[in-house]
């Protein structure tokens, strides 16, 4: 088993950053495929970006090209996304997800291991 636990988010203003964490435990060596998603009530679960474990891919959802990047720590096991020139639309539920497939998926079904959670607010 693999446990995801997400920190870093928080209420902020249009225009300004904030910088996800998620710290990932257990049977990290089956980890292949880290990724972001997030979530608004009522709505599906949206990609948001994904990167290896090798770090040598990584996708971006279009709404957030150019202003989110994500990144991975391996010594630590950690998984970032720096979010900068946020916006009220990005407001959503953000979850890290674990997938044992070595390449950048958009499929929320093919990530195996999901985190609680972390609620981003952008006020205008």
């Amino acid at each position: 088993q693999v446990q995801l636990v997400e920190s870093g988010g928080g209420l902020v203003q249009a225009g300004g950053s904030l910088r996800l964490s998620c710290a990932a435990s257990g049977r990290t060596f089956s980890i292949a495929t880290m990724a972001w998603f997030r979530q608004v009530p009522g709505q599906e679960r949206e990609f948001v970006a994904a990167i290896t474990w090798s770090g040598d891919s990584t996708s971006y959802a279009d709404s957030v090209k150019g202003r989110f990047t994500i990144s991975r720590d391996n010594v630590k096991n950690t998984v970032y996304l720096q979010m900068n020139s946020l916006k009220p639309e990005d407001t959503a539920v953000y979850y890290c997800a674990a997938a044992v497939v070595g390449v950048v998926v958009r499929d929320s079904r093919l990530y195996r291991y999901w985190g609680q959670g972390t609620q981003v607010t952008v006020s205008s």
